[in-house]
């Protein structure tokens, strides 16, 4: 199934939880905070202004992502839980991903 967001919207597949902190301690399920970083699957078309301009969306399919923990609406799709948000809920995008995780 393929799914189109409308407007400003973006379909975010969330990244897996940490179950492990920093300290080494293994969390149980429910006690590993909702992940609050993902990948975008999907883009809408871009914000429409109230002069009837439509204005591209700075966010694109493949970018990492960190959004608010409680963001969006959860839907699922393809058996797997999505989170449709606004671009305006994303709080920032992580770029060079690859070379980050190297360094640690």
């Amino acid at each position: 199934m393929q799914i189109r967001p409308l407007y400003d919207r973006v379909v975010v597949r969330r990244l897996e939880a940490e179950t492990t902190t920093k300290g080494g301690i293994v969390l149980p399920g429910k006690a590993a905070d909702k992940p609050s970083q993902g990948i975008i699957i999907a883009v809408g078309q871009g914000v429409l202004r109230e002069n009837g301009v439509q204005y591209p969306l700075t966010v694109q399919v493949g970018d990492r992502v960190v959004f608010e923990k409680h963001a969006g609406i959860d839907i699922k799709l393809n058996n797997e839980t999505c989170l449709v948000i606004r671009e305006s809920e994303i709080l920032a995008v992580i770029d060079n991903v690859d070379a980050q995780e190297k360094v640690a």
